[in-house]
């Protein structure tokens, strides 16, 4: 579909319609600054990057050397170094507030006007100044009603901050307040909206809303549509804040101004050619939470092109499931990283995936490779690497290249939970 420049007005920023090659500069030049502010000021990034000099991590080929910091080692990292595994630069007596999240990971939020930078996904979603937000995120101990209210007050918008629960209690407030737009869980406006055609209310002033934390389906699109309402989504972490965001034109997530997004092999750090399902990769650039390469065990895949709404960022498909993968069979664990240490070993394979099943009550596997042709030889190598890699036999089946779903999925369980 062609894009369209959009006038004057009807972007956040003039970040959104920038020409993608001046916005790859601008982002490389403030990488490299970027790392250097970070080996400064935050002790974790001056020990795992002590060997890395700043001014020459000026691409993404560079970037893709660094390593990876995983946010399921978060609560390792903090429980050794409290409270935030030094991985920010700034105090934690000077932050905003700090949040809580399960595991428990501690997550900051530095002072000043929108720091997880939800304004961009709410003006696209159609929230502007002098509206009525109605916030039914929680503001306990998560981060995820404030991101919403500090990207609502960004645009000088106000905030009901209903949080989650008492259906009629929030029908009732929006039919009162005569709010403009939701932000919530995809399918807890939907039953807001029920309740408030049960009690006859007049919901009429709420035509939009910004979802994210749940799986938005298609028949809830449909049903969202149905009644004349604009409800998209956003793709965002505790951590990270806002990774992209939809636009009216509903064709993916167009990533964030002030992150830069690889697509990596789960299990590994290897970028993924365009198109490719695998583990998203952020590096925030934000200088007091600089993370750097981390890896947030979501998939995902870039899609090509530009919006047709004129944002010229790059684009995702959005959240399309969980890279961290690991199975355990026969008493050990299987991980993704394993599999992608064969895939290194045979570089000629296409895509490779591990099924894990049970025949009787043995635990079994067999290594699926797409090859370009039948070769026994070459079977038999796999099965021997295989059991040299995971210490586990296995079968091999050679698939024709391009056969295998492109889902991300390394390792697949399909053993029946009784």
């Amino acid at each position: 579909m062609a894009v369209t420049r959009r006038r004057e007005g009807e972007f956040f920023d003039v970040l959104e319609a920038r020409d993608p090659q001046a916005r790859e500069e601008g982002l490389m030049a403030s990488l490299a600054a970027h790392i250097g502010q970070a080996k400064a000021q935050a002790p974790y990034y001056a020990r795992v990057l002590q060997h890395v000099e700043a001014n020459q991590v000026g691409s993404r080929a560079a970037l893709a050397q660094l390593p990876l910091t995983r946010k399921s080692d978060l609560v390792t990292l903090q429980a050794g170094r409290p409270p935030f595994g030094e991985l920010i630069a700034i105090p934690p007596g000077r932050l905003a507030r700090i949040f809580v999240s399960p595991g428990p990971i501690f997550d900051p939020e530095a002072p000043g006007r929108d720091f997880f930078r939800f304004a961009r996904a709410l003006f696209a979603t159609g929230l502007r100044a002098g509206q009525i937000l109605h916030n039914t995120f929680g503001y306990h101990f998560t981060p995820a009603g404030m991101m919403l209210e500090s990207g609502a007050r960004a645009l000088g918008s106000a905030v009901v901050p209903a949080g989650p629960g008492n259906l009629e209690l929030q029908a009732r407030a929006i039919a009162h307040l005569r709010s403009h737009c939701y932000a919530g869980t995809p399918d807890f406006l939907k039953a807001i909206i029920e309740k408030g055609e049960e009690l006859g209310l007049d919901l009429a002033t709420l035509r939009r809303g910004h979802v994210t934390g749940g799986a938005y389906t298609p028949s809830l699109r449909a049903w969202y549509a149905e009644r004349g309402l604009t409800v998209l989504q956003s793709y965002g972490t505790a951590d990270l804040g806002l990774v992209a965001y939809e636009s009216e034109a509903r064709e993916g997530m167009i990533l964030d101004e002030f992150v830069i997004v690889e697509i990596v092999r789960p299990g590994t750090g290897d970028p993924l050619p365009d198109g490719e399902v695998g583990e998203v990769v952020v590096t925030l650039l934000v200088p007091e939470y600089p993370l750097i390469r981390f890896a947030t065990g979501d998939l995902s895949a870039v899609l090509p092109g530009e919006s047709p709404c004129g944002r010229s960022n790059m684009r995702i498909k959005g959240w399309m499931g969980r890279a961290d993968q690991a199975a355990k069979v026969k008493g050990m664990f299987v991980r993704p990283e394993q599999i992608a240490d064969l895939a290194r070993r045979f570089p000629d394979l296409g895509r490779i995936r591990l099924v894990v099943d049970r025949a009787g009550d043995t635990d079994t596997m067999t290594l699926h490779a797409e090859a370009p042709a039948p070769d026994e030889a070459l079977a038999a190598r796999l099965a021997e690497a295989l059991q040299a890699i995971t210490k586990l036999r296995g079968t091999v089946t050679l698939a024709a290249p391009g056969s295998l779903p492109n889902d991300g999925r390394v390792i697949e369980d399909v053993r029946k939970v009784e």
